[in-house]
C-alpha cells in the first residue's frame, strides 16, 4: 500500500489561493468610507427596456463614459427592465479601477446565429479591476440555436457563442448574477489573473449541447465558489494553461461534472497545474470528478490536483480519468502524451448509478503517477440487473490508497 503523498511543494503551490481568501473576506472591489460612485445609467444613453430594441450602442456609450471617467470610482448601471443586446465588447484599459457593472435587469441576446460574427455574446477585455454584479439575469436565448450545434457528430465543429467571456482581465469579480440558456458556454475566462466568481446561478437544460457553466483556460489564480450550476455539459471545466484554480461549495447537476480538459487536442497547448475542488456536491451528473485528454496529444503535464470532501448523489461516473477521450480507436496507435500526476481524492462519498464507480484509465505512453485515494466510499444504486456492488478499474496507473475505501481499489494494470 502507498500512503497519500501531499508534500510541502503541493501545499506551497496553493498558498496564493489560501491568502487570497483573506482579500475576499475584506470585500474586494469595495470602497468603504470613500465618496459615492459616479453612476452611468444606460437609460440616459438611449437604452430602451422593452426587450425588443437593440441596446448595444447605448451600453457601449455608457461603458466608455464610465471606463474613462477622470475621477475614478465609476459604476455602469443597468436598472430593472428587459434589454435586448446584440453582441457587444466592453474594452479597457479603464481609468476607473475597479470599474463596477451593476446589472439589475434582464439582458437578452439574439436568437439568430447570423447576428454573431465571433463565438461570443458579451466580451470584457483588457481590464485591470472589474466587478460585475447586481442580481440581474443574462439570457442567451440559446434554446433557439442549439439545433445548429453539430459537435456530437463533428469533432471540428464551431462552438456557438459564449454568453459572458472575459479576456485579459486582472482582478476581476463576478458575483450574484444569473446566467440562463447561453448558445455555448455560460462563462469563459481566457488569460485572466486573480479572478473570483461566486454566488452565481447558472442554468440550462441537461439536453443543451456544449453549455459548460464556467470554462477556464490559460488563466491563473481563479476562485469559483458558492454557486449553483445546472447545465448540459461540464459545470466547471479547467482547460490548458490554467494554474492555481480553486472550486469550492459548488452544487453541480445536471451536467457533466467538474472536469480538467479536455487536454491535448491542439499541438500548442500548455501545462495545467494546481486545482483544488473542495466541499462540492454533484447530483445526477454524467460524470463527477473527471480528467480527460485526447490521443495523439502534445507532451504536456497535468498535475497537482486535490479533490476533497465531495458528495456524489447518483452520479454515473463519479471518479474518472479518461486518456482516450474523443477516439478510442486512435488511442491504440497514438496514445495520449499528457502526463497526469499527483492527483488526490480525499473523503469522496455518495452513490454511483454505474457499476464502475472509479475508472482510472491512463496512457500506456505516460502512465499516471501518484494517484491517491483516501476514504472514498461510493455505493452502487443503479439497476439491479447490473449487479449490486460498485467496482473500480485502473489501467496504466500507479494508485495508492489509505483509510476505508469502497469499492475495493484496483491494483495498477498495464
Amino acid at each position: 500500500m502507498a500512503n497519500v503523498r501531499i508534500n510541502a511543494a503541493v501545499i506551497l503551490l496553493f498558498l496564493p489561493l489560501v491568502f487570497s481568501n483573506v482579500a475576499d473576506a475584506l470585500g474586494f472591489g469595495s470602497n468603504p468610507g470613500g465618496p459615492p460612485p459616479t453612476v452611468f445609467n444606460v437609460l440616459k444613453y438611449g437604452a430602451v427596456p422593452n426587450g425588443h430594441d437593440d441596446c448595444a450602442e447605448a451600453f457601449v456609450q455608457a461603458w466608455q463614459a464610465a471606463c474613462h471617467h477622470p475621477g475614478g470610482n465609476a459604476r455602469l448601471l443597468v436598472p430593472a427592465g428587459h434589454y435586448k443586446l446584440l453582441p457587444v465588447v466592453f474594452q479597457g484599459p479603464c481609468t476607473t479601477s475597479p470599474i463596477v457593472v451593476q446589472v439589475q435587469g434582464i439582458v437578452t441576446g439574439s436568437d439568430q446565429v447570423s447576428d454573431y460574427e465571433e463565438n461570443q455574446w458579451i466580451l470584457f477585455e483588457n481590464i485591470n479591476g472589474l466587478v460585475l454584479t447586481g442580481g440581474g439575469t443574462f439570457d442567451g436565448s440559446g434554446d433557439k440555436t442549439w439545433k445548429y450545434n453539430d459537435c456530437h457528430v463533428n469533432p471540428d465543429c464551431q462552438l456557438l457563442a459564449v454568453g459572458l467571456k472575459f479576456s485579459h482581465v486582472t482582478k476581476g469579480v463576478v458575483r450574484q448574477l444569473n446566467s440562463l440558456n447561453p448558445q455555448g458556454f455560460h462563462m469563459s475566462l481566457y488569460k485572466c489573473d486573480d479572478f473570483k466568481i461566486h454566488s452565481m446561478h447558472i442554468t440550462a437544460p441537461m439536453t443543451s449541447p456544449n453549455t459548460d457553466g464556467i470554462h477556464v483556460s490559460t488563466s491563473n489564480n481563479i476562485r469559483i465558489s458558492r454557486s449553483t450550476i445546472a447545465t448540459g455539459d461540464d459545470c466547471v471545466s479547467v482547460g490548458q494553461g490554467s494554474t492555481n484554480v480553486s472550486v469550492s461549495k459548488v452544487t453541480c447537476g445536471p451536467g457533466h461534472g467538474i472536469s480538467v480538459g479536455s487536454l491535448g487536442k491542439q499541438q500548442d497547448e500548455l501545462d495545467v497545474r494546481g486545482l483544488i475542488v473542495r466541499n462540492c456536491t454533484l447530483s445526477g451528473t454524467e460524470n463527477g470528478l473527471r480528467i480527460k485528454t485526447w490521443p495523439a496529444s502534445p507532451a504536456i503535464k497535468a498535475s497537482h490536483f486535490i479533490y476533497q470532501d465531495i458528495i456524489m448523489n447518483n452520479v454515473k461516473n463519479p471518479i474518472i480519468i479518461d486518456q482516450c477521450y474523443g477516439s478510442k480507436k486512435k488511442c491504440v496507435s497514438q496514445p495520449s502524451r499528457v502526463a497526469v500526476s499527483d492527483v488526490h481524492f480525499i473523503n469522496v462519498h455518495g452513490t454511483s448509478v454505474s457499476n464502475v464507480a472509479i475508472n482510472i484509465g491512463c496512457s500506456p505512453m505516460v502512465p499516471c503517477q501518484n494517484v491517491d485515494l483516501f476514504n472514498v466510499n461510493l455505493k452502487y444504486t443503479g439497476p439491479a440487473n447490473h449487479g449490486s456492488e460498485s467496482s473500480s478499474v485502473c489501467t496504466n496507473a500507479k494508485v495508492g490508497f489509505r483509510g476505508i475505501n469502497y469499492p475495493a481499489l484496483c491494483k495498477a494494470v498495464a
